[in-house]
């Protein structure tokens, strides 16, 4: 099964250990990242995905388990 998250927050170190996080724990980075700003801040987003074996889709599963 192939799991996809979206990624997002604060353009920050935070944003950026969240991410390099979920790559060390098998995540891949899906396209580019993106930025946008509300007038105030700098907002991040990337996607991510990874294909765990042996697993059956279903509406109700958690992501950060994975």
């Amino acid at each position: 099964m192939k799991l996809y998250r979206l990624l997002t927050g604060p353009d920050d170190s935070n944003f950026c250990l969240r991410v390099t996080g979920a790559l060390n724990n098998g995540w891949e980075l899906y396209g580019s990242p993106t930025l946008t700003s509300n007038g105030e801040s700098t907002l991040a987003g990337q996607a991510i995905i990874k294909e765990v074996a042996n697993e059956d889709f279903k509406g109700d599963i958690s992501l950060g388990d994975y």
